[in-house]
């Protein structure tokens, strides 16, 4: 008997009755009820979220910001609910607390009071954190929990955005007054730089001035000295010019008052002398020449009379006079003296306006320096502080809030949820086609063991007839999963057949199975497929494994199935979908090799489970 007999004569036990054909199909629809059914629940569900209920709680009051009021907690539950991410209910916290508690609302969100306060004491005094509140309910459904705690951290870097938008916005007007008040200041210094340097220069003229100043009224003093000691010398000299004169007046009088008398005893006298000589009976010859000698006499005694009458007075004035000037001179002297004194202390304060107008003139000096570098430092700010617009400023307040996007750049990309777990749930589904069929399949007939003695040929035969319906099982779910359900397949050919590939590798470890350990080694193939369940990384990364887990990743069939498909289905590296067929043909040629060293063994041996089967078959 050939192969293909062999092959032609186990379908025609498996089709020898209605009930068998049945069976048969159920079987073979195995994989495409698994693999179709769980890949369609599962096809997208991040695409209908929005049937998810959840509540919205906003008990936030509001809040003053600018002299405006602002209620962030409910524009961002509006936002909420006008994007539709998810199926929100707003209501009161009552309702909500109650909804999550029944399973009416998967999750709730609240915004509680003084939400907008806590936001907006950012730019104040009291800074402190707003707090938004997750609720939920792992009996609802803990992965509805973890998307709503993944929708709560997206609702908390929204706001994040938003605030910080806003402070930065604040931030950037702030900045550009400073421009300007920069702008206003640099102009000032330069004003106070050019008014520094007017004020050096008069600062100099005065310095020079005062110095001159200073010089001349240490002259001045000098001179002065030499004007009081000459003063006070004039004032002795007309001291004793006065006394003199005063002597000299006195005199004067005495002889003036003589004068007088003589002139107003001249003639009386002379009237008694012409008398006399009368009386006495002088000649009158001679009287009449003494008449004449006496009128002579009395002639010079009134003009000399009139004459010192007339020199008395310029000598009482003089006398007067040389008082007024002893007067005026020693005055003279007290008042030079005391302007030598006022001359001296106007020399000390000369100095000191002399070395004070220096000191000014080098602050000056200082002050138009540092004013110079004070125009020049606000300058360079001022250029360093971009001059912006008010819808620049919007756009840098944004990139500020955002400064960073992540760039999604995919080698490859499954493109759904559903599609990224096919790789997984395709092996997966294989593995249990084939498992399903070996409960109706004979792996080994006996009667060819006893006719044809020839284990090849026998294992062979065993194993192309579930590889080829587990082919067929293959061609159905392909069909599901490319067509069905839509997803995207990079190399459809590829892909088909390493799910074959994968199919007869499988069937080759379950016949070696049976083989050696019979009903025992069906039930081990279950415990093969667990336990590939959790190894073969198609769910989470199998780096998350524990580690005798992570061990049999590298060692398990399954785990390379799946690789592969992934990179065929998405269009990843050939050469990785390659060396994954390797070790799917590896473990196919080591599973037969085995196998058919397990029925040379039954061509030769009768063991005891072939004289008492197993309990579990």
């Amino acid at each position: 008997m050939k192969i293909p007999q062999m092959i032609a004569a186990e379908f025609r036990r498996l089709t020898a009755s209605p009930m068998a054909i049945v069976a048969l199909i159920a079987l073979m629809c195995v994989p495409v009820l698994y693999g179709g059914l769980y890949l369609w629940a599962n096809q997208d569900p991040y695409a209908h979220l929005n049937r998810i209920p959840a509540a919205i709680v906003v008990d936030d009051t509001g809040t003053t910001v600018d002299g405006k009021s602002i209620n962030y907690g409910d524009q961002v539950a509006g936002q909420l609910i006008e994007d539709g991410a998810f199926q929100w209910h707003r209501v009161a916290s009552g309702s909500a607390a109650s909804g999550v508690d029944d399973s009416k609302y998967d999750f709730s969100i609240t915004f509680p009071a003084g939400f907008s306060e806590a936001l907006a004491s950012a730019s104040g005094s009291s800074p402190h954190r707003a707090v938004v509140t997750l609720t939920t309910n792992d009996t609802n459904s803990y992965l509805a929990s973890t998307i709503g705690a993944q929708a709560g951290e997206k609702i908390r870097t929204s706001i994040v955005k938003r605030v910080n938008e806003e402070a930065a916005q604040r931030f950037l007007l702030g900045l550009a007054d400073i421009r300007s008040n920069l702008i206003t200041a640099a102009d000032g210094a330069q004003q106070l730089a050019e008014g520094s340097g007017t004020a050096r220069s008069g600062a100099s003229e005065l310095a020079d001035g005062t110095a001159q100043l200073a010089t001349g009224s240490h002259t001045l003093a000098e001179k002065l000295g030499e004007l009081t000691s000459g003063a006070q010398q004039v004032s002795t000299g007309a001291a004793q010019v006065a006394a003199g004169n005063s002597q000299l007046a006195a005199k004067a009088a005495q002889a003036s008052r003589a004068a007088a008398q003589l002139a107003a005893d001249a003639p009386a006298a002379g009237q008694q002398l012409v008398q006399k000589l009368q009386n006495d009976g002088a000649d009158p010859a001679v009287i009449a020449q003494v008449q004449a000698a006496l009128s002579d006499i009395d002639g010079k005694v009134q003009s000399g009379n009139a004459q010192i009458q007339e020199a008395v007075g310029p000598v009482g004035q003089l006398a007067a006079g040389a008082s007024q000037v002893a007067s005026g001179a020693a005055q003279v002297a007290a008042g030079s003296a005391e302007a030598q004194s006022g001359a001296a202390q106007l020399a000390l304060g000369a100095n000191a306006a002399a070395s004070g107008a220096a000191q000014l003139r080098d602050g000056l000096t200082t002050l138009h320096d540092g004013a110079a570098h004070l125009h020049d430092g606000l300058a360079s700010g001022v250029s360093q502080i971009p001059d912006t617009s008010p819808d620049l400023q919007k756009k840098q307040a944004s990139t500020i809030a955002d400064p960073v996007s992540l760039k999604n750049e995919s080698i490859t990309s499954a493109g759904t949820y559903g599609a990224g777990l096919a790789p997984f749930f395709v092996a997966l589904a294989g593995w249990i086609g084939i498992y399903a069929l070996f409960l109706i399949i004979k792996p080994v007939s006996r009667r060819a063991i006893t006719a044809l003695h020839s284990p090849v040929k026998i294992t062979l035969a065993g194993w192309l007839t579930p590889a080829l319906l587990g082919a067929v099982q293959m061609v159905g779910l392909f069909a599901i999963v490319s067509g069905a359900l839509g997803f995207g397949i990079q190399n459809p050919l590829g892909m088909y057949g390493l799910m074959a590939l994968a199919s007869a590798a499988f069937a080759a470890i379950i016949l070696a199975l049976n083989v050696w350990l019979g009903s025992v080694g069906q039930f081990l193939g279950l415990v093969l497929m667990v336990l590939q369940l959790v190894t073969a990384g198609g769910t989470f990364p199998w780096q998350t494994l524990p580690g005798p887990l992570a061990a049999l990743h590298h060692v398990l069939p399954m785990s390379y199935a799946v690789d592969g498909i992934r990179q065929l289905m998405y269009g990843g590296n050939p050469a990785t979908a390659w060396a994954d067929a390797g070790v799917l043909a590896l473990w196919l040629l080591v599973a037969l090799l085995l196998a058919a060293i397990g029925v040379t063994r039954m061509t030769h041996f009768r063991t005891l489970r072939d004289l008492q089967p197993s309990l579990i078959s």
